[in-house]
């Protein structure tokens, strides 16, 4: 009667532990989830047990069993998971863990992996007091990454230790949400920036006529034109922000247009003429008179070839020419279409190239604020192009010029729902 007593226990202490598990999923108590589910695969090979009543597994059988189960679950865990005796020694760890700090080894102390003192002294203050507790650990090499470790103490009754507690550390990769929050906090400062240099001004000058200039002519006619092209700069920063918000909402939902690449590319090379004459450069369409057909949207693609030209006049100068041809994708074979726009001025140094395309990120800030850019045209283009399926490529050396490639997926049959050539 005693040993039916003492399994109806168990099975009651496992149902508990399983909602245990659910309930501290959902609030995130890292520490409890844990501590359950070391419960539950407790629980789970004694009423394995229980189900076979006529057959007694012996001990071993049945701690191989605990293992096994233990292994699968810390396997289907995304995260960090290592488990330590009251020596900081490893018992256990899932792949995750393996994968973040290759040198953890079984049965060797965690010290020889993971070089945290606040970690390790953590550690101990679990033990000391029992209570969970949180601590950050950070990794430089081979990239800069940031973890938050909760600590919890993990019951072992039945495990090595004679009842001992075991440690059990879950670690929580802040690393994407610290970068965003950066970037959040740079598009902020960056912004602010932006306009208030051009809202300086504005006050300024407004002082300025007000007062001394109130009565000289030619001093107000100077400081109009000044106030013009400082509010001009704003309006165009401002559009750009509101453009790339647009783009960014939308773009996990692809096009269903078919338009014509190549008659965008010759109306915006038309467009940018008079421009590329105020600078004594010349623009060229490199491409055969036929229909380049793509699933997206006019408007947006009209941006795209434009901020490229425009960007090759400003910066790039002397021959610009824009291309266009069929080409085929490396991985599926599958057809494509590749907007170049090629210029050959003073070119860009490598160490640029992968920030080009960040917002407010300028090789020269002086000359770019001087030739009217706000910063934000290639991430304009990045985000649209990513909105229609496909990739931007930046290719440039000093002195060599530079290339900056659109390829975009070409419309196949079956793809369109509107059409719009």
């Amino acid at each position: 009667m005693a040993r039916g007593a003492r399994r109806s226990a168990w099975i009651g202490a496992g149902i508990a532990a399983t909602i245990t598990v659910v309930a501290s999923s959902v609030r995130g108590d890292l520490a409890a989830i844990v501590a359950a589910g070391a419960v539950a695969i407790v629980i789970g090979g004694l009423v394995g047990s229980l189900s076979r009543p006529r057959r007694v597994a012996p001990p071993e059988a049945a701690a191989r069993t605990r293992h096994s189960i233990a292994e699968a679950l810390l396997a289907n865990i995304p995260d960090p998971v290592i488990l330590v005796d009251r020596r900081s020694v490893v018992i256990e760890v899932n792949p995750a863990a393996r994968t973040l700090l290759p040198a953890l080894k079984l049965k060797h102390p965690l010290s020889f992996a993971l070089r945290a003192p606040d970690v390790l002294d953590g550690i101990e203050e679990v033990l000391r007091t029992g209570a969970p507790l949180k601590t950050l650990y950070t990794t430089r090499v081979p990239t800069e990454c940031a973890f938050e470790v909760q600590i919890g103490a993990l019951p072992m009754p039945d495990g090595p230790g004679g009842g001992q507690p075991n440690v059990v550390l879950f670690l929580r990769d802040l690393t994407a949400a610290r970068r965003l929050e950066a970037m959040r906090v740079d598009f902020v400062a960056n912004a602010s920036h932006e306009l208030r240099t051009p809202l300086a001004s504005l006050l300024g000058f407004i002082e300025t006529l007000q007062g001394p200039a109130k009565a000289d002519a030619p001093a107000r006619e100077k400081f109009l034109g000044i106030m013009k092209t400082q509010a001009q700069r704003m309006t165009r920063l401002i559009d750009d922000l509101l453009s790339l918000s647009r783009i960014e909402l939308r773009e996990h939902v692809p096009p269903t247009q078919v338009v014509d690449l190549g008659q965008i590319a010759r109306q915006m090379v038309d467009m940018q003429g008079p421009l590329a004459r105020e600078r004594g450069v010349s623009i060229t369409l490199d491409a055969p008179d036929a229909t380049y057909p793509v699933l997206g949207e006019r408007d947006e693609l009209a941006r795209v070839v434009e901020n490229l030209v425009e960007n090759a006049v400003k910066y790039g100068g002397g021959n610009v020419v824009v291309g266009l041809e069929r080409t085929l994708r490396p991985a599926s074979g599958k057809p494509q279409i590749a907007l170049s726009v090629r210029d050959d001025g003073p070119g860009i140094a490598p160490e640029h190239i992968p920030r080009l395309t960040e917002r407010f990120y300028r090789v020269d800030v002086a000359s770019s604020r001087q030739k009217g850019g706000t910063g934000l045209g290639l991430a304009i283009v990045k985000h649209i192009v990513n909105r229609h399926r496909g990739k931007l490529v930046i290719e440039s050396e000093p002195d060599r010029g530079t290339t900056v490639r659109a390829l975009l997926p070409e419309r196949q049959a079956g793809d369109e729902t509107s059409t719009t050539l």
